[in-house]
């Protein structure tokens, strides 16, 4: 039986020769469908994110196995962790069929290789505190199916990421996320409408599970690293957003907090020095409402 992802559209049969405008109007009708696709599978989500945090509050890892697209997808919200949130490099971690090469160029059979997906699980030292993500618009990827049963077989969480119900990958984990998109305007092109949403899910898992790890304060993105000019400017209006102040003050505190923004807002809230506001944020566990609130009362 043919996959909902590799099912030809109806609605765009004739897409090769209409007008541009009518070409494009085609593809943004079925870009449409993706968001509320996601939002049926939002309390899978939310389990996932709290599964996630919980783990990852006992020193686990988030780890995303994937190939092709949604492998890709996986590097890049990966590798976006770190710079938005402060997370060491090995916090949120993607493995790729066929390694750092299929980034940018299609690695033949890669995908089609269960062993190595489980081999580089392996090699990752999994355990029952990390978090291991598969990503696979078809749900039937040999590799993340690999690397998925190794993972189970090390006491990981595993969750999946797919755009098919029933699949192979689903029936594999413990929580199943599967945003039903529809056939894609190119029949089997999962890169178009089941890679945005795999995209739109992978955010909320990241961001949910950063967000419970007390990364940021309100929607403030507190953890940043301001290692450039754009980053250094966000900084300074985070702080002076969370503190209701200017943005001349906030890089005054900024710099006498050695441009931790967690800490120049908690410095600055309670009134405290930068060394006070750090031993707060580590008793808080890096959550700033609560760093406010240790003495102050300042924040429910």
């Amino acid at each position: 039986m043919q996959t909902l992802t590799e099912q030809a559209n109806p609605f765009t049969r004739n897409i090769d020769i209409v007008p541009t405008i009518e070409m494009v109007r085609l593809i943004n009708q079925e870009d449409a469908r993706v968001a509320a696709a996601v939002a049926i599978e939002l309390e899978h989500i939310a389990r996932a994110i709290d599964a996630i945090a919980d783990r990852m509050k006992r020193g686990g890892r988030l780890i995303y196995v994937g190939a092709g697209t949604s492998g890709r997808l996986g590097v890049l919200d990966a590798s976006e962790c770190p710079p938005t949130f402060s997370t060491p490099p090995e916090l949120v971690v993607a493995l790729l069929a066929g390694g750092k090469r299929a980034i940018t160029d299609a690695v033949e059979g890669a995908e089609d290789d269960a062993e190595a997906g489980a081999k580089q699980i392996a090699a990752l030292n999994v355990t029952e505190n990390d978090s291991v993500v598969g990503v696979a618009a078809s749900g039937g990827t040999p590799y993340v199916l690999g690397g998925i049963a190794e993972a189970r077989k090390r006491g990981a969480l595993t969750v999946s990421v797919a755009c098919n119900r029933p699949s192979k990958l689903e029936e594999a984990v413990e929580i199943g996320i599967a945003p039903l998109v529809g056939p894609e305007v190119i029949a089997g092109s999962t890169r178009l409408k089941a890679g945005t949403a795999q995209k739109l899910v992978l955010n909320m898992l990241s961001t949910g599970a950063m967000i419970k790890l007390g990364k940021t304060f309100g929607n403030l993105m507190v953890d940043v690293q301001p290692t450039n000019v754009k980053l250094r400017d966000r900084a300074r209006n985070i702080v002076a957003q969370a503190c209701g102040i200017s943005t001349e003050r906030a890089a005054q505190i900024l710099e006498a907090c050695a441009g931790e923004v967690k800490t120049a807002i908690v410095a600055e809230l309670a009134g405290v020095s930068p060394e006070i506001a750090r031993q707060r944020l580590e008793q808080a566990g890096g959550l700033v409402r609560e760093a406010l609130t240790l003495e102050t009362g300042l924040l429910p």
